[in-house]
C-alpha cells in the first residue's frame, strides 16, 4: 500500500461512462479506475445512477458500506483522515481483507412485521434521538433516497443464526445507520471496534478521548500542545 502525503491530494476524474449491471460493481469500477485518488460523494451519486433508465440510486452509501465490509476492501473518508474533507473518499489500494460469512435474512412476513412495528421509519436511535428517516425520503445528510434494509439487532458477527421468522431479532435501517453499525463491530472477533467509534466521534468527543489517553498512560500537553512523559517520585528519570 502506497504512502499517501495528506499536502498532495490528486483528484479522481470521470472520464467514462459506468454501464455495469448494479450499483456496486459501477462504484467498485470507479473505485479501482482510481486507486489513491480522492472520489467525492458528487461523482460517486453520477456513477451510481442506472446508464440506462437514468434512475437516481436508493442509497449509494449502503453500496460503499458493503464494498468495505463485504468485498473487503479499504475505503477512507474523513473518520479516518483528518485530511479528507467530508464527502471524500480514497481508496488507497485494490487489496481486499478476507471476507465476511454469508449473511441471513428475515423472511417476507417477518420484515413486514418489523416494517409495521417501525412505521416504515429508521430505528437507529442515538443519544435518545431517533432517526426515523422514511422509506425514499431524501437523506439531509448522506444525500440520496432513503432505502429500509433489515439489520440483526445483535451483530451477525455474534449471532449468525439469527431467527429469520423472528421479527423481534431484526431491526429497520436507512443506508446511513447500516454503514455506521457496521462500523461499530469487528466482524472477525465480534468485538465492538473502539477504534471505528472513535471515528465516528465528533471533534470534541475526539478530544475527550484524547485527553482520557493521554492521562491514562502518563502523559501531559502544555498550552502550547506539546506532549510530554509525567515523571513519577517512583520513577527514574
Amino acid at each position: 500500500m502506497a504512502k499517501m502525503d495528506k499536502s498532495i491530494k490528486i483528484y479522481a476524474t470521470v472520464r467514462k461512462k459506468y454501464i455495469q449491471k448494479s450499483i456496486k460493481q459501477r462504484i467498485e469500477a470507479l473505485f479501482l479506475d482510481n486507486i489513491g485518488k480522492v472520489i467525492t460523494s458528487e461523482q460517486i451519486k453520477k456513477v451510481s445512477i442506472d446508464p440506462i433508465t437514468g434512475k437516481e440510486p436508493e442509497n449509494w452509501h449502503q453500496r460503499l458500506s458493503e464494498l468495505r465490509t463485504d468485498d473487503g476492501y479499504t475505503i477512507l473518508s474523513w473518520r479516518n483522515k483528518g485530511w479528507l474533507r467530508v464527502e471524500e473518499y480514497l481508496m488507497p489500494s485494490s487489496d481486499k481483507r478476507p471476507q465476511a460469512g454469508k449473511r441471513i435474512r428475515p423472511d417476507k412476513e417477518t420484515w413486514t412485521k418489523v416494517l409495521e412495528r417501525a412505521k416504515h421509519m429508521c430505528e437507529w436511535k442515538e443519544d435518545g434521538k431517533a432517526c426515523l428517516l422514511k422509506e425514499n425520503q431524501i437523506d439531509p445528510i448522506g444525500g440520496g433516497r432513503v432505502k429500509l434494509t433489515p439489520d440483526h439487532k445483535k451483530p451477525h458477527s455474534i449471532n449468525p443464526t439469527s431467527d429469520p421468522s423472528d421479527f423481534k431479532q431484526w431491526q429497520a435501517l436507512c443506508g446511513r445507520h447500516q454503514v455506521m453499525k457496521k462500523n461499530y463491530w469487528d466482524t472477525s472477533t465480534g468485538k465492538m471496534n473502539v477504534y471505528a467509534i472513535i471515528q465516528s466521534s465528533t471533534e470534541q468527543q475526539k478530544q475527550i478521548v484524547f485527553s482520557f489517553l493521554l492521562d491514562y498512560f502518563g502523559y501531559i500537553k502544555d498550552e502550547k500542545g506539546v506532549i510530554s512523559k509525567l515523571i513519577r517520585n517512583n520513577e527514574k528519570k
